[in-house]
């Protein structure tokens, strides 16, 4: 089973949920998004994926997604959005054969391995 994270390894719950996947016995495909950020048509893919989406997608607490109004944006925006600053991005992003989820809390994350 392939499982990927969208990780931020400075960020405690997405440490957290990346020790959980493993001790769950899988080691996942680490994406660094920061470092090697999602294009506009990677980010379009994931947002088709079961259980996530355009706003599921959005670290809405960000307070650059403040500043953009995107809370109410349309999907199409949130994307252009993340491509562009990539730290709008939620974390982490986990993404299984079952969906994907921003596991928030981590235990959440749980739900698809």
């Amino acid at each position: 089973m392939t499982v990927t994270i969208y990780h931020n390894p400075k960020c405690g719950t997405s440490r957290t949920t990346l020790q959980r996947i493993r001790a769950a016995g899988i080691e996942p495909v680490v994406v660094d998004y920061l470092k090697t950020p999602p294009t506009r048509a990677e980010l379009a893919r994931l947002a088709e994926v079961p259980g996530l989406g355009a706003k599921a997608l959005l670290r809405a607490k960000e307070a650059l997604a403040k500043e953009m109004g995107l809370a109410t944006a349309a999907d199409g925006a949130i994307l252009d959005a993340i491509a562009e600053h990539p730290i709008l991005l939620n974390r982490p992003i986990v993404v299984t054969p079952k969906g994907g989820r921003a596991t928030r809390p981590p235990e959440t994350v749980d739900e698809i391995l």
